[in-house]
């Protein structure tokens, strides 16, 4: 009945989700892990178990169906409509899921919350990121479903291709008796052509009242002043009973610890000692709830000042910097001792031990050029410096820790401006310079007859160790020096190379086809038995290669009688040709008159005429 309870009270929640919006405070983070964590590798190398349905990877970008717990996604590890990302935390080592979703609709994340309190509201909610580019709009939405103990309370409708983070959620409160939840989100549109995300920052925390220290702005006071009560203000009618419990923290607010006692919503702050002391409460309407972490909110954080009466300041600064205390000026090393009043009445005694510091600040930088002309995978790393840290380096108007390289950059000028811990100043430009542009060259264009055979003097500017070429085939062993090859019509042909570098080139050469070929056909022949000119034939002797066939060969003597004809055969062979004879006997000496059609290599067909004096 408990179960059935639930649902019910889940209809009722659903049906209001979307008028719902956490008007108050938030208590802690639940899900301490939503945020997916963080790490010293690029890629968590185990599989968190975060997925149902999907596999794990680690090779990026994932396909269709693997998910990723990344920190950043480079424009070398994503897929070409995807957008190179970090995670949304502003960490450099922070985690977030990157999801490619699978061919049909189905849960990507779920987690199941225990030790919940009863009639509590909570948020759950979720960074989710398109990672197709706005300029792709033909690609699948996302489009994602919270849901709780497998029910849909919430959907995100389609996730816009913005290029930027997006924060989806709601509320709902818990049913009575309920003391636990499962989570989780599920992808609705199908996958294959986009429907890509990240995921990061989820988060499941209890939402209350108003809770508020007032003012919010830093309490200041004198380290010889008087005692101040902070008071937890409360807003609006949420709660019918109030329970708090004040805390301090040691840490600057990254965690708190209970004051003993201190449960009413007045403290008193009476630590007259110069430091910065910072304050909240936890509110919850029972004291069951406000001694549950989960189901409690947080007031905003107060800090408390007290200002010292004695301030010892040691400086050290670059020669040519000045330390003030008030309106004076110290450039020069010394103790220096005043009495200053700040803007809230303190009386403060100020002791200076400066040092100022004549070393000049240097740098050692190794370089690495570009391997290829336009490549970008050029280094530049700063191996030390020469005055101590910490450092300000600033390279090309962006902000980079120490040791401020830059990777995988083109060629060019990248200005360095650094600043030590004393102020010193260095302002250096490194370059980075491009090797010799790898080239091949394969000569001039030419202009040949038909069949005519073309050597190509190959040159390359660097060792190549890889080879295209087109439109034709060769198999041209490297060095690779000439190539020969016959072409039957204006062709161009091009040589795409690779070098021992990985660098690219490409050159063409226009081979074109300009004219027939000279054919020789004799004006005399004698078939007399002498084994010289016997027979009478088209010759293609210049350039043999360049005449496909004989077609036809037709001879008539001067009153137009034929007294020879053959069809298709081979030029240049003598004994394919007329041999002197008219049917079965020896024609006579005299002038005949020749019709040769002749076709070459390209298809074309030329018909030759003429006369030949045969001789006996």
């Amino acid at each position: 009945m408990v179960r059935t309870c639930f649902l019910l009270l889940s209809i009722f929640c659903y049906l209001n989700v979307f008028s719902q919006v956490c008007q108050g405070n938030f208590g802690d983070n639940i899900f301490q892990t939503g945020d997916f964590g963080r790490g010293g590798t690029q890629v968590l190398p185990e599989d968190p178990g975060l997925a149902p349905g999907y596999i794990y990877t680690t090779n990026l970008p994932p396909n269709d169906g693997f998910y990723s717990i990344v920190n950043t996604l480079n424009a070398d590890q994503v897929f070409g409509t995807w957008v190179p990302i970090s995670d949304n935390s502003g960490s450099a080592d922070g985690y977030m899921m990157v999801v490619n979703a699978t061919f049909e609709p189905g849960l990507f994340y779920e987690e199941t919350i225990t030790n919940l309190c009863e009639d509590v509201l909570y948020e759950f909610s979720a960074d989710i990121f398109n990672l197709n580019g706005r300029i792709y709009t033909d690609r699948i939405l996302p489009n994602v479903s919270f849901l709780l103990d497998d029910v849909v309370f919430f959907n995100t409708g389609d996730v816009p291709r913005n290029e930027t983070w997006n924060t989806y959620g709601f509320v709902f409160r818990t049913a009575p008796g309920q003391s636990s939840i499962k989570l989780s989100l599920r992808n609705n549109a199908p996958g294959g052509i986009g429907n890509d995300i990240a995921l990061d920052n989820i988060t499941f925390r209890p939402c209350g009242p108003t809770a508020r220290i007032l003012p919010s702005e830093v309490a200041n006071i004198c380290e010889d002043g008087e005692p101040i009560d902070l008071f937890a203000t409360v807003e609006g009618a949420a709660f019918e009973d109030v329970f708090v419990q004040w805390q301090q923290s040691f840490d600057q607010g990254r965690t708190w610890q209970n004051l003993n006692e201190e449960t009413l919503q007045t403290y008193t702050f009476n630590n007259l000692r110069a430091g910065d002391y910072y304050y909240r409460y936890l509110l919850a309407d029972s004291e069951d709830k406000l001694d549950n972490p989960k189901c409690r909110t947080n007031s905003n954080t107060k800090i408390v000042r007290v200002i010292p009466k004695f301030v010892d300041v040691v400086d050290s600064l670059c020669v040519g910097l000045s330390a003030a205390i008030g309106t004076d000026l110290f450039n020069e090393t010394g103790i220096y001792i005043d009495t200053l009043q700040n803007i809230i009445g303190c009386d403060s005694i100020v002791t200076l031990d400066l040092t100022i510091v004549e070393e000049v600040l240097g740098a050692t930088f190794t370089v690495t050029d570009p391997s290829c002309v336009g490549f970008s995978d050029g280094d530049i790393r700063v191996e030390f410096f020469t005055n101590p840290g910490p450092y300000r380096i600033e390279v090309e108007n962006r902000l980079f820790a120490f040791p401020g390289g830059l990777r995988n950059v083109r060629e060019g000028a990248y200005r360095y401006q650094v600043t030590d811990r004393y102020g010193c100043e260095l302002d250096t430009t490194v370059v980075l310079e491009d090797p010799p542009r790898f080239t091949v060259d394969l000569g001039p264009d030419r202009t040949i007859v038909l069949g005519e055979e073309v050597t190509l003097d190959v040159a390359f500017s660097d060792a190549a160790v890889d080879l295209l070429w087109r439109p034709i085939g060769f198999d041209c062993e490297l060095p690779c020096e000439t190539v020969t090859t016959r072409v039957s019509e204006t062709t161009n042909i091009s040589l795409f190379a690779i070098s021992v570098n990985e660098c690219e080139a490409f050159d063409e050469v226009t081979i074109t086809v300009d004219g027939l070929p000279e054919l020789f056909i004799p004006n005399v022949f004698s078939p007399n038995g002498d084994d010289r000119n016997e027979f009478f034939t088209v010759f293609s002797d210049v350039v043999p290669e360049a005449v496909s066939s004989i077609v036809e060969l037709n001879i008539v003597d001067r009153t137009g009688r034929e007294v020879f004809k053959k069809n298709s055969f081979p030029a240049g062979i003598p004994s394919e040709g007329w041999n002197g004879r008219d049917s079965n006997r020896e024609a006579s000496s005299g002038v005949y008159f020749y019709a040769a059609i002749v076709e070459f290599i390209n298809g074309q067909q030329v018909t030759y005429r003429g006369n030949v004096l045969l001789v006996r």
